[in-house]
């Protein structure tokens, strides 16, 4: 059994894989999911599990270079944006490295996600509760 916070093993393998710059989405549960992406379904009711608690977990294992957020965020959700922003500040200490941190429009986000190696979905209701996270290297 793992000692690791992250007991996922879909989850754990995607970070296993990940090489420099590769790209996974962390999306609440209504991002649509292109087809040829895999799909890691976390989803279990509306709310679990919440998207930070996934993204504190993927942090216990995925060395993080930036991050991309849909800029609506800031206005529509600006709570969670604000609690978003703190925890990449933490990985970004813990990690000893600063995290880049951008935005683009919704619609840029979607077209996006056809990029990233998966699309993790949670439960998260959030509007706009969605970041591609992009590997880096811990050397």
């Amino acid at each position: 059994m793992k000692k690791t916070t992250l007991l996922n093993s879909q989850l754990s393998a995607l970070v296993a894989s990940l090489g420099h710059t590769d790209e996974v989405t962390l999306g609440d549960a209504g991002l649509p999911v292109p087809a040829d992406v895999p799909r890691i379904d976390l989803a279990i009711c509306p709310g679990l599990p919440g998207i930070e608690d996934t993204l504190t977990a993927l942090l216990t294992e995925l060395q993080l270079e930036a991050v991309v957020l849909a800029t609506e965020i800031k206005s529509v959700s600006p709570g969670l944006h604000q609690r978003l922003l703190a925890h990449i500040a933490t990985a970004a200490s813990a990690q000893g490295r600063d995290i880049t941190m951008s935005y683009i429009s919704h619609t840029e986000f979607k077209q996006r996600t056809g990029h990233s190696r998966a699309v993790v979905r949670t439960g998260e209701c959030t509007p706009y509760a969605n970041l591609i996270l992009c590997a880096g290297v811990p050397f």
